[in-house]
């Protein structure tokens, strides 16, 4: 067991070494560094999208079930035939669906923002027009759902809904666009040729990976009573339901939705459902699964540098244990002991790896900020540390032949070499 002493010594001797060898010690650990800073920044990017997906798919309740006639979640494919070829949900699915004794509301939304033909639904105001806003028509029950809050003026109601009143709700982004210096509450929009009075404005919602507008901004939204989406879009059937459960009441909700679906859609009872139906959590689960996989190929992509940096390492120490002959040799003259030869030729290299993985720390972490600019990032608290035992482990493996090679060395031998 090495002392107290030794070990300082070991380490100031290493110390020396690589302040001696400033440019030789940098070269030899760059992939070191390398590998540590793809480490942070992996790390970071896929936690920091992992807080903000959770987050987002959270702020909808966790008592929220989504359903729709396509596969609900994370997508890694277009729909395929059999989903595009599935008949739509419809308004009285979700009516349906909240006399069940486990829910205790549902909210249809009616997707008016384009036809089937792709026709975008455009939105204007005193020169200024728009396509890209995600328009949905939706029943006075999103005000009991909690997915949006009002930060001035009113919900719509049950009579403007039924009667189809010309009136909505926008998003901060619309409002920002058409309303950026006052307030939108009681003025005009028009959509698709119909003058709508705003009567609410919802607070901003967080953005997923840095907003950027279109669908991608959460913000970027107008909700209006469903009963006049139809008249804008009288061909449109995209309805998506969102049911809340009772508390506690999460897994008989779900049953009694699919067995209540089936029913209603004539599935065939040995058929699988012709629809989806996922809740937050089972959402959060598929994408940490997708994520999962990301992080393990890029921590192989990443171990490859590290690799690189830790033959560099053993190279350079069998350059040093060369070069360092006679020092060994007379070392052991004086009384050293192999593993006296051992431990500081691997505190060395495990100080030389160890500086690289600081230095790869360091501006690994600089980097994070830059990264946040385009995605959402977060630094775990296990990052940093697992860089740095990573990379003083390097420095001990690839250490360990050449620490070897010095401590085997026979003094007598050693001492006449030149």
């Amino acid at each position: 067991m090495i002392g107290k002493t030794a070990f300082w010594e070991n380490l100031k001797m290493a110390v020396d070494t690589i302040r001696s060898h400033k440019l030789r010690s940098f070269l030899t650990v760059i992939g070191v560094v390398v590998g540590v800073i793809t480490v942070m920044l992996i790390s970071s990017i896929i936690s920091g999208i992992d807080t903000a997906v959770k987050k987002e798919i959270e702020s909808f309740g966790t008592r929220s079930i989504f359903i729709y006639k396509f596969e609900v979640g994370v997508r890694t494919s277009a729909p395929t035939r059999e989903e595009r070829l599935r008949p739509p949900l419809t308004i009285e699915d979700a009516l349906a669906m909240r006399k069940l004794p486990s829910i205790e509301t549902t909210v249809p939304f009616l997707d008016v923002s384009s036809s089937f033909f792709g026709q975008k639904t455009i939105v204007s105001r005193a020169g200024k027009q728009t396509a890209s806003v995600q328009i949905n028509g939706t029943s006075p029950e999103l005000e009991k759902a909690g997915v949006e809050i009002l930060a001035e003026g009113r919900w719509f109601t049950e009579y403007e809904s039924e009667e189809g009143k010309a009136v909505c709700l926008i998003g901060n982004t619309v409002k920002e666009t058409f309303f950026p210096y006052e307030s939108p509450i009681g003025k005009e929009l028009e959509i698709n040729g119909i003058q709508f009075r705003v009567i609410g404005l919802l607070e901003k919602r967080a953005q997923l990976f840095g907003g950027g507008g279109g669908n991608n901004d959460q913000s970027n939204v107008i909700y209006m009573p469903i009963g006049i989406a139809k008249r804008i879009k009288p061909n449109s059937d995209d309805v998506f339901i969102l049911a809340v459960a009772k508390e506690g009441k999460m897994e008989e909700a779900k049953s009694e939705i699919e067995n209540l679906l089936r029913t209603r859609r004539k599935v065939p009872f040995d058929a699988p459902n012709n629809f989806s139906m996922e809740t937050a959590a089972s959402i959060i689960e598929q994408f940490r699964a997708i994520t999962a996989g990301v992080a393990l190929a890029m921590v192989l992509i990443s171990s490859v540098g590290l690799m690189i940096g830790g033959i560099g390492v053993m190279n350079i120490m069998l350059v040093s244990v060369t070069e360092r002959t006679r020092e060994i040799g007379i070392r052991k003259a004086i009384g050293a002991r192999q593993s006296d030869i051992l431990m500081q030729f691997l505190i060395e290299a495990a100080t030389l790896t160890g500086f690289g993985g600081i230095l790869g720390l360091a501006i690994g972490w600089a980097l994070t900020f830059v990264v946040a600019l385009f995605f959402p990032s977060y630094v775990p608290w296990w990052a940093p540390i697992a860089g740095f035992l990573v990379s003083v482990g390097i420095g001990l493996v690839f250490g360990l032949f050449p620490a070897w090679k010095a401590a085997r060395l026979d003094p007598i031998e050693a001492l006449r070499y030149e």
